[in-house]
């Protein structure tokens, strides 16, 4: 006689595969799930399509500012000031003034939580000289990894229309992250920082009501719809999950949380495609969601984006049930530098120290499975804050 978890597994894979196909009816915007202990690809729909990632951008922010800590460029105690030029950046911000300064880490911490443009900013102008400079490092390090349909042009993800990425591009950037520099997961699973009075939060809602979130990041603005890319470690499977072009916050987080229980339940079984052979369209032009989301088509857009899939909304079930208690950090003010005062230490002009090529360039260690640390050496660990 079959036992109630297996019963209950079946359920769902029955349940979700007829979600999944009601779903397939309407605009179909990319989406990839990912096995992180064996590469396997467990569905993908459209993940070589280029796209805008909004501010799913800052996870290469984060990448390149966590080399250069492990180079011993900077470090975790560098401090960071935020120029005129990081606080005229748009919302959303930290609420800082111009010429504050944080330690990297709280820098990091805060751009990773609350993804503040003008920390971003501050961290590009802080680690890279100038954000120029940054922004070359940001696409250095993409030709390395093998990132064939990205292409940063700033370090927060604000709309630019050559800014671009895709859906397996950002798994592997996500990968990267995990595997060679672990010791910074916990910044992609905090759900608020406290920063003084101020309590800059998350917008990843799976952390706090999808058992097993253990990060990393979202992002919006109108061009792209509401990306967002989840990890998952649950019932001993460590998954991964990209869905872009959401309608709605609601849309974005039930359709991440759906493709991850589809793996779960073995309702998403590899097609015996690894990440890295999944091919990218470099080639065709990002889609421009703006009409759709913040335009004139955008009541009627995201009413059938409704219909089609109602999980979450009044009255419908959710699959984020689960109540999972906030994890916070605490973030210091180190006050204001007036300008005039020099950062610590000249930044030379950035000179690429790998070719920037459209074909895969090896990366520090290749990305493979299990994903275990590569750093070698003391690793620079950040120093533990209390629980608020």
């Amino acid at each position: 006689m079959p036992s109630a978890r297996s019963l209950r597994s079946a359920i769902i894979a029955i349940v979700l595969n007829c979600l999944w196909a009601g779903a397939a009816v309407v605009q179909a915007n990319p989406m990839l799930l990912v096995d992180m202990d064996n590469l396997a690809v467990l569905y993908e729909e459209d993940a070589g399509q280029p796209w805008h990632p909004a501010s799913l951008t800052k996870l290469m922010t984060a990448y390149v500012a966590f080399e250069e800590i492990q180079k011993g460029t900077v470090t975790l105690q560098t401090p960071v000031v935020l120029s005129r030029n990081a606080i005229n950046q748009a919302p959303s911000k930290s609420g800082l003034p111009v010429d504050s300064a944080l330690s990297l880490q709280d820098a990091l911490y805060i751009m990773i939580v609350k993804s503040a443009n003008d920390i971003a900013m501050g961290i590009a102008e802080t680690v890279g000289g100038t954000e120029a400079q940054f922004v070359a490092k940001m696409n250095e390090t993409a030709a390395r990894m093998g990132l064939s349909a990205t292409r940063f042009v700033n370090p927060h993800g604000l709309h630019d229309p050559a800014q671009q990425t895709s859906a397996r591009d950002l798994a592997v950037l996500s990968l990267y992250l995990r595997q060679n520099f672990p010791q910074y997961a916990e910044m992609f699973g905090t759900e608020f920082v406290q920063l003084g009075k101020a309590k800059l939060e998350s917008n990843n809602a799976l952390l706090t009501k999808f058992a097993g979130t253990t990060g990393m990041k979202t992002g919006y603005v109108c061009a792209s719809g509401l990306n967002m890319v989840v990890t998952v470690e649950r019932d001993g499977r460590r998954l991964l999950a990209v869905v872009l072009g959401g309608s709605s916050a609601r849309d974005r987080n039930e359709r991440a949380a759906e493709l991850v229980l589809r793996g779960l339940s073995g309702a998403a079984r590899p097609a015996g495609q690894s990440l890295l052979a999944l091919a990218n369209n470099p080639s065709a032009a990002p889609v421009d969601m703006r009409a759709r989301i913040c335009g004139q088509q955008a009541p009627e857009y995201v009413k059938a984006q409704e219909a089609a899939f109602p999980m979450g909304l009044k009255g419908q079930p959710s699959y984020l049930n689960d109540a999972i208690p906030a994890q916070s950090y605490v973030a210091t003010n180190l006050g204001r530098v007036r300008v005039g005062i020099e950062l610590p230490r000249p930044r030379p002009d950035h000179a690429p120290a790998f070719p920037i090529a459209s074909d895969v360039v090896g990366i520090e260690a290749e990305l493979r499975p299990g994903m275990a640390a590569t750093a070698t050496g003391p690793v620079p660990m950040p120093r533990p804050r209390p629980n608020l």
